[in-house]
């Protein structure tokens, strides 16, 4: 015979330990929720500084003031994204699932040569350069470099929508190699 004096059943221990289960993940979810902006992927995009002498430059933030707060893709609107803290200089982003980024001031890219085959878009010259899922469109022909990696999947529509404010703000000059 058990001495159960006092002790609540069995039953009643296993339901409260499940319910308990329960409650903790469902907390970590709304945290994770309420971190990100109620969706699964957003919230401030970190990214990493990259060399970019000119990103202080009155060039640079003439263009940024400039850029449109959002991007088309097929359809589909970009919208700017928030970057998180400590965020290189003129840097900006659009979209949160495929992102595209902007940076402004960077070096001269080692894949411009004379014989570089470079794409004019609404009068402004990029160089692309693929990557590993992604392509980054150097502007080429303005004061300063600027970098706009888009992912494969996002298309052209960036490229357009960048190239109409590049082309208002930072005059043409020679290309330099």
């Amino acid at each position: 015979m058990q001495d159960t004096a006092g002790a609540p059943p069995r039953r009643l221990i296993v339901v409260a330990a499940v319910v308990a289960v329960i409650l903790a993940a469902g907390i970590a979810v709304a945290g994770i929720f309420a971190r990100s902006g109620g969706q699964p992927g957003t919230g401030p995009l970190a990214l990493p500084s990259v060399p970019a002498p000119e990103a202080g430059s009155p060039e640079c933030a003439t263009l940024l003031g400039a850029l449109p707060l959002e991007l088309t893709s097929g359809g589909t609107t970009l919208v700017r994204r928030e970057l998180a803290a400590p965020a290189p200089a003129a840097t900006v982003a659009w979209g949160e699932q495929e992102t595209v980024v902007l940076r402004c001031g960077l070096e001269r890219p080692p894949e411009l040569t004379p014989t570089s085959q470079l794409r004019v878009v609404s009068g402004v010259q990029w160089l692309p350069v693929l990557g590993d899922g992604s392509t980054t469109w150097y502007v080429v022909d303005r004061p300063v470099y600027v970098a706009l990696t888009v992912p494969g999947s996002v298309g052209t529509g960036p490229l357009q929508d960048v190239s109409g404010a590049v082309a208002t703000k930072l005059p043409p000059q020679p290309l330099r190699f």
